[in-house]
């Protein structure tokens, strides 16, 4: 009614993440429905998935990487501004404002010692919830929307059910050999490799997509707690302020992108966005932006938080003890 962008996955954001502070009782929802709908999107990702964005990979690595590492400079120089003007130690600082996903950055914080965990889960689960509600909006005069109205039908039934056991399987396996994000990557996975090969998989309808971004758009909503605003002033201000500017950042280096790659403006903010590959990849499917790029863009960011951000966030951690210490 409102004719929002992306409607099913903002509209239940905006009214759980508002209605929660209302209602009486605390609201909960089982991680298993937003795993269940990150397959179905995962699916969905990899049936428009375009091979031919690997030509020429080996100049977008050197892009990717060159983007990944002038933000983690931008986050230290944050990191360095949040422990001078705030109460929060160099390491809390540090973990705050690193652009990792929320749940690895949240483990990572739980395993060191003197982290405030909770102004780290505040101030990710706000990153994560300005870039997911104001990305549609800064995009809506760049958007593409796909309109798919197809409807479910019977003999859909069995092939859908039976795709949906193989990509759940799938995650049973990825979890094994530690994919990260496991509940979508997987998926996506397994139908590019299946169309590689040369098999159909039967067409996502709307409404599985519809209930999906339903899912996941209230389990954000539920990220954002009450008890997180206790935190004090200071630190709630300083944690919006955050992902703002590291939103802004993302923003001049999608400008980057459309300079010297043409790719479209919407394309261009969600491949360079700190946001998670997951929902990155659902608004670029939203929107109609090039899937492909923004999903091959979010892997990279996710491998270089993995396989070098946190190593170097946790030497960083181990140098301030030492240092503490002496």
């Amino acid at each position: 009614m409102l004719h929002l962008p992306v409607p099913w996955m903002l509209g239940p954001l905006f009214a759980l993440l508002i209605g929660q502070f209302f209602i009486k009782h605390e609201l909960v929802m089982p991680v298993q429905l937003r795993n269940a709908g990150l397959v179905v999107i995962g699916v969905s990702i990899g049936q428009t998935f375009q091979l031919d964005v690997f030509a020429g990979l080996g100049w977008l690595i050197f892009v990717m990487l060159l983007i990944n590492i002038s933000i983690v400079m931008v986050s230290v120089l944050m990191a360095w501004g949040l422990y001078k003007m705030s109460d929060l130690s160099l390491k809390t600082a540090l973990t705050c404002t690193v652009p990792g996903g929320l749940s690895q950055i949240v483990v990572f914080a739980e395993e060191e010692k003197d982290i405030d965990l909770a102004a780290v889960a505040y101030f990710h689960v706000v990153r994560v919830i300005c870039i997911v509600m104001l990305i549609p909006f800064i995009l809506s005069a760049h958007e593409n929307p796909i309109r798919m109205e197809d409807s479910l039908n019977a003999a859909d039934l069995l092939p859908l059910l039976l795709l949906f056991l193989v990509a759940g399987a799938s995650v049973w396996i990825g979890k094994k050999i530690k994919v990260p994000v496991p509940y979508f990557l997987t998926p996506v996975l397994l139908i590019i490799f299946s169309t590689f090969a040369g098999i159909d998989t039967p067409h996502i309808p709307s409404i599985l997509l519809h209930v999906s971004q339903l899912l996941l758009g209230a389990y954000i909503g539920l990220l954002l707690k009450p008890k997180m605003i206790r935190l004090g002033k200071k630190v709630v201000l300083f944690g919006i302020g955050s992902a703002l500017f590291l939103l802004l950042a993302t923003f001049g280096q999608a400008y980057f992108l459309v300079y010297f790659f043409d790719y479209s403006m919407s394309t261009s903010f969600l491949s360079t966005a700190a946001g998670g590959l997951d929902q990155m990849s659902l608004l670029a499917t939203a929107i109609g932006a090039d899937v492909s790029v923004v999903t091959v863009f979010q892997i990279f960011r996710l491998l270089f938080v993995f396989l070098i951000i946190l190593p170097l966030l946790k030497m960083a951690c181990a140098y301030i003890d030492r240092k503490q210490s002496n």
